[in-house]
């Protein structure tokens, strides 16, 4: 139900402008379809600003290509500085009243920004986030590649909109996708929120993240999938995790530091983050081993961070991971119920099948068992 359903002349989405910003980096091989995806919108009232950060392939030749045959598109080339480097100079740019982010090797549906504005235009409130799901691409690029839903379309259900992330946390325990949303661009600018410049990708999606949802007085969610996400496959992640082991323990705690900053006390939320540093954890030990050097003694540090009672009342960590995180703080064993993580684990997988397939649900399941 709407808090306030007044509906807004359909002008007023016809003549909003939405900033695309896309942040490059050697992307030519799947750049063409993200853009060609963008620039085929049915809402027309676009500027999609290109951020070249410092791309050594023919990226640079492919976005000024583009910038010539359409006047919405605009280029800026700089020595590269990481995804949240250049997200930040695209936000330093772009003139529109709302911001969306498009990774350069996803693409989009047409008429994602169409559907978007006319269903925030239907409340009377100021509306600071658009959210969607999104389409997981997986084994992209491959024979095998299946369009999936992501794992909480369907499933967010705030009791009125627009509401505020603490009346829909479920948004929050998936991956972050920032880009399946639209963001007030006065909502940024209020806030001062910005990205995390860290070298490479470095995760600065996540702190991102916290940062717009936790602040956002009205958002709204329009249970549609416009986003085709291409997932990174295990390979891939594992060597990122190899390459930079720290890089997750930095970024939990950059999130933690917001979460403290911003005064958030709703126990959800920060069972969510606690659930958050054991899926990063679990990346990390997977990669190189419990006893990389470091790894003990960050692990230690970001355990030492969390309030014990709010990890033993998450039910998505699992009570082997409850008794680990009791053993590094060196507190008494929990009480814990495998019956009762068994129960939850199987509802998961209950939802998983009736979004994707049973080889999916089956690859989750062995997955969190093994986790």
């Amino acid at each position: 139900m709407n808090k306030n359903s007044n509906t807004l002349p359909a002008t007023d989405t016809l003549t909003t402008m939405v900033s695309v910003i896309v942040p490059v980096f050697n992307a030519a091989q799947t750049l063409e379809q993200c853009l060609d995806s963008i620039l085929a919108q049915t809402h027309k009232q676009l500027e999609i600003v290109c951020i070249n950060d410092g791309s050594t392939d023919n990226s640079a030749a492919l976005l000024d290509a583009y910038a010539q045959h359409d006047n919405r598109v605009c280029v800026h080339h700089k020595t590269n500085g990481g995804y949240g480097s250049a997200c930040n100079l695209g936000l330093a740019k772009a003139r529109g009243n709302w911001i969306s982010i498009v990774e350069p090797d996803d693409w989009i549906e047409p008429r994602m920004y169409e559907s978007m504005l006319t269903f925030a235009a239907s409340f009377s409130a100021q509306i600071d986030i658009i959210k969607t799901p999104y389409w997981r691409i997986v084994e992209p690029d491959t024979p095998h590649q299946r369009k999936l839903p992501c794992r909480y379309a369907g499933r967010i259900h705030p009791p009125c909109q627009p509401f505020q992330i603490a009346e829909a946390t479920r948004i929050m325990r998936h991956h972050p996708s920032i880009w399946s949303a639209l963001y007030r661009s006065d909502f940024l600018k209020e806030h001062e929120i910005r990205f995390p410049e860290i070298p490479g990708a470095g995760w600065a999606d996540n702190p991102f993240l916290i940062e717009t949802l936790c602040q956002a007085k009205n958002i709204v969610y329009l249970d549609e999938a416009f986003y085709c996400y291409r997932e990174d496959t295990e390979d891939k992640n594992a060597a990122f995790a190899q390459k930079n082991p720290m890089m997750a323990f930095e970024r939990w705690h950059d999130i933690t530091d917001i979460l403290e900053r911003l005064n958030v006390t709703d126990s959800e939320i920060w069972s969510i983050q606690y659930k958050r540093a054991f899926r990063y954890f679990g990346i990390v030990e997977k990669a190189v081993g419990l006893d990389a050097p470091g790894i003990r003694a960050a692990a230690l540090a970001m355990f030492e961070r969390m309030n014990p009672e709010g990890v033993y009342a998450e039910p998505d960590i699992s009570p082997a991971q409850k008794q680990f995180f009791a053993q590094m703080r060196g507190l008494p064993a929990p009480k814990t119920n495998q019956l009762q993580y068994a129960a939850w684990l199987a509802r998961e997988g209950v939802a998983e099948l009736r979004q994707t397939d049973l080889r999916q649900t089956l690859q989750l399941i062995k997955a969190r068992i093994k986790h």
